[in-house]
């Protein structure tokens, strides 16, 4: 799988729906996970020291090698806001939810993907003649590593978006995902489109 660099503005929120912590219970509040400045707050799992990178307030993202960052703090129940953009064709990024700290056997870690192709993704990658769908680009739900989902709307094992919401590399794309007691839901630039 190609990554190619993008930009996630994580001016991701997290937004606690009845976080499990004992013994104190724990407010709901949103919580910044990137402070613009620096990678504090985030734990290289299997990445180099020069893929992740901050730049004028934004994480960037070099694409290779290949590799996984995770927040400090791991979640169950949330809301998370996601500004993202790819800065060349084709790139391949996503978010991992509920997975696990780090990887298995696999590269990535086991758990939910929630996938943030480029739009000229497909076009970069016809196998045997055969064009992969527009609707794995944006914002298709799957499971990562053995994880069993239920799709909503589903294309296999994966739940494809019902429509396409994406903009082209260059632009912002806003991703809003819900995720509480197992459920995913996706908003995609102000629309809900996949869960």
């Amino acid at each position: 799988m190609r990554r190619t660099a993008s930009l996630v503005a994580l001016w991701a929120l997290v937004f606690f729906a009845g976080v499990r912590l004992a013994p104190s219970v724990e407010v709901a509040q949103w919580k910044d996970l990137f402070n613009g400045k620096d990678l504090t707050g985030w734990v290289n799992v299997n990445t180099d020291p020069d893929t992740w990178s901050v730049r004028d307030g934004m994480l960037i993202c070099k694409g290779t090698p290949i590799g996984v960052m995770r927040s400090e703090r791991q979640y169950e129940n949330f809301l998370l806001h996601v500004e993202w953009m790819h800065l060349e064709p084709g790139g391949n990024s996503g978010v991992f939810i509920w997975s696990a700290a780090v990887p298995g056997e696999n590269r990535l870690p086991d758990g939910v993907e929630v996938q943030m192709l480029e739009l000229d993704w497909p076009k970069l990658h016809i196998r045997d003649g055969v064009t992969p769908p527009i609707a794995y680009v944006h914002g298709e739900l799957f499971g990562v590593g053995g994880v069993q989902t239920l799709p909503d709307n589903p294309r296999g094992t994966r739940s494809k978006s019902i429509e396409n919401r994406c903009l082209p590399r260059g632009q912002w794309n806003t991703y809003d995902v819900v995720a509480v007691d197992g459920v995913v839901k996706l908003s995609v630039n102000g629309k809900f489109v996949n869960g």
